[in-house]
This record gives structure tokens, C-alpha cells and sequence, in this order.
């Protein structure tokens, strides 16, 4: 299913590289309450860090109803948003959209995107982002 495809790395790869990358237990990450960061708005959680490989991140972001992480923003990355559970509403250069799980939202380098809680209950949603290491 969905998931075998964001199955990619274990945090203490992020963490200590492998002489062996490909080493199964170095590439697979279950989710951990425990691990989660809590925000304003709800919790995060880093499947893969940008220090995990080449920039490709994968995080977890969960937002209470009504809440988003952060207004309408933009930058050098473009990024995917996979919604697993909940209503999203997604902001793209000044149009939305309502959205239900199993969506895949595109936000394309430099568009003034964003997302939020649309409904009445935890919103939970992938981040799928590769960020430009090189300075």
C-alpha cells in the first residue's frame, strides 16, 4: 500500500550513517509517539531528516481542527502534501481547494501555498520536501 512506498529510512540512519545504506533495518521507520515533536498546533514527526541523505525529508505533521501549522508561505523547494486522515483545505496562489485522505497536494517551487484543518477532527498529513544542501 501507500505506506511500503514512504517506508525509507530509520531515524538512527539519519542520525549515524550506515557503511551499508541498504541494510533493511536502516531503511525502515515506524512511527513513534514518543519520538514526536509537539507544536502549536498539534505534533510533528521526522521519518527522514534533511541530514538523512541528500536533502529528502519525510515528516509527519498532525494539526488540531481549524489550526494550521503556518500562514500561506513560499520558498526555494517545491513539495508534496499526502493527506492521510482528516479535511485539509489547501492554499495555492490565491485559489483553495477542500481536500479528503489519499489526496496528493503539488506545491510547486516558489507558489505561495498552504495548508490547514478544514474539519472537526486531527488532520494528518505527509510532507514531502528536498531541500537545496549546497550553499
Amino acid at each position: 500500500m501507500v505506506f511500503a512506498f514512504f517506508a525509507l529510512m530509520d531515524q538512527s540512519w539519519a542520525q549515524e550513517p550506515s557503511s551499508d545504506p541498504l541494510d533493511i533495518s536502516r531503511c525502515v521507520n515506524t512511527y513513534d509517539p514518543e519520538k514526536a515533536s509537539p507544536t502549536k498546533v498539534g505534533h510533528q514527526f521526522w521519518f527522514v531528516n534533511k541530514e538523512s541523505l541528500d536533502g529528502r525529508t519525510l515528516k509527519l505533521s498532525a494539526v488540531g481542527p481549524g489550526m494550521a501549522t503556518h500562514p500561506p508561505h513560499q520558498h526555494a523547494e517545491d513539495e508534496f502534501f499526502f493527506v492521510l486522515e482528516g479535511t485539509a483545505e489547501f492554499f495555492l496562489n490565491g485559489e483553495t481547494r477542500i481536500v479528503q485522505p489519499y489526496t496528493t497536494l503539488y506545491c510547486p517551487s516558489q507558489s505561495l501555498h498552504g495548508i490547514k484543518n478544514a474539519g472537526d477532527t486531527e488532520l494528518k498529513y505527509l510532507v514531502i520536501k528536498k531541500y537545496n544542501l549546497t550553499k
